[in-house]
């Protein structure tokens, strides 16, 4: 957790043949209060055309720790694509300082492993503009144009070599790296859900199951870099990173923090069933049978508070043993929710009845489907909506 207090630095940290102008779109579009945020130019790519090498991984992360000591407070570091595998160096080497990481487009730390054959067209972009244009654009969904031209005339500077350096140093990784990283703070995973390159099945299997704290999001309409062709939308997946490592900070001013809230900040099973009497019942509008349980339910919940890409209690109104809580909140890749829910609590203060209203119809439905999946295995079907409802 970050105190309210501390000073908080957002280290954005770019992909092959890039430069620091990538996340412009993104520090635009942050409404978070607060964050500084420092850009870093990697040498040899389109910000630093002309520094020497060596174009190393481990060369690269340096780098950016030193720019990481030049601040203060806690640091989460954004990185996308080659930039990713550096982020989770700078998180391993500092991980006193580094409260989370943003894994966005994410290459796997030990690379990716492609035969020669196919990372030679990546070694040989080196001063060929109309390739580089090609590679974007296969790789995108939306890549907007004036941003398409500026990166192509800037990595159209990048000397061969260091292309060809950059290129094996992403495609091979880090020797050995472990089948699970070192760094134990919490890891958002960003894809573009169009992105043919880092696709669901390949952060599923080489990416979020080595980290114990990740999360998992997609953005519409977007490719390989998602910042840049949604930069909004990703901005909206870091407002709600950067409040959920606040502590309190998915409640309004007039709202208590309680179990119930604590326990959606948490995101963890656990901290639902402190909250939880052992015979309660969840009714919902995502479900289509309630649960019973405290087990059951408390399963149910961790797993519906991940689908949650934000969510805040705005309001609260109590009588007696029953309070009702309004939230709003986003998922499925910055979609609106609101809703209503009812607690009930017995003598012991634990509840033992709870009733959550969602609108609008659709993303609930969406909503269940989702979580229905997820649980696929631990909750039996029955209980969630399976229609293929569209948002």
């Amino acid at each position: 957790m970050v105190t309210a207090d501390q000073p908080l630095t957002l280290l954005l940290v770019h992909g092959f043949l890039d430069d620091a102008r990538v996340w412009d779109g993104v520090t635009a579009a942050l409404t978070s209060p607060g964050p500084t945020t420092v850009a870093v130019d990697l040498a040899g790519m389109s910000g630093r055309p002309d520094e020497p090498g060596p174009i190393t991984l481990e060369r690269y992360a340096a780098d950016v720790v030193s720019a990481l000591d030049a601040t203060d407070g806690p640091v989460v570091v954004v990185g996308q694509s080659m930039g990713a595998q550096i982020a989770e160096l700078v998180g391993v080497a500092r991980p006193e300082r580094v409260a989370g990481l943003v894994l966005l487009t994410p290459i796997p730390l030990g690379g990716s492993g492609l035969p020669a054959e196919a990372i030679e067209p990546f070694r040989a972009l080196g001063g060929n503009a109309e390739q580089q244009r090609g590679v974007r654009l296969q790789l995108s969904a939306s890549f907007p144009e004036g941003e398409l031209e500026r990166l192509v005339e800037a990595g159209a500077r990048v000397a061969p070599d260091a292309v060809a350096a950059a290129a094996d140093s992403w495609n091979d990784g880090v020797p050995d790296a472990p089948a699970s990283s070192s760094f134990a703070g919490p890891v958002l995973i960003v894809r573009g859900a169009a992105d043919p390159f880092v696709s669901d099945e390949l952060v599923a299997a080489a990416v979020s199951p080595r980290f114990a704290r990740s999360e998992v999001a997609a953005v519409p309409g977007a490719g390989h870099w998602a910042h840049v062709e949604q930069p909004a939308a990703v901005a909206a997946l870091l407002d709600a990173f950067l409040a959920e490592l606040r502590p309190g900070a998915n409640t309004s001013a007039g709202v208590r923090p309680q179990g119930w809230t604590t326990a959606f900040a948490d995101k963890s099973a656990t901290s639902f069933a402190d909250a939880l009497a052992a015979e309660v019942e969840l009714h919902a509008s995502v479900l289509f049978t309630p649960v019973v349980g405290r087990e059951a339910v408390q399963t149910v919940m961790a797993a519906a508070s991940t689908i949650y890409e934000s969510l805040v209690f705005t309001q609260e109104s109590t009588t007696g043993r029953r309070s009702y809580l309004e939230w709003e909140a986003t998922a499925f890749g910055g979609v609106a929710l609101q809703g209503v829910t009812v607690l009930t609590k017995n003598e012991d203060e634990r509840i033992v009845h709870v009733a959550i209203h969602h609108r609008p119809l659709r993303a609930a439905l969406t909503f269940s489907r989702a979580l229905g999946e997820k649980l696929a295995g631990d909750v039996e079907g029955e209980h969630f909506y399976g229609a293929d409802q569209p948002l």
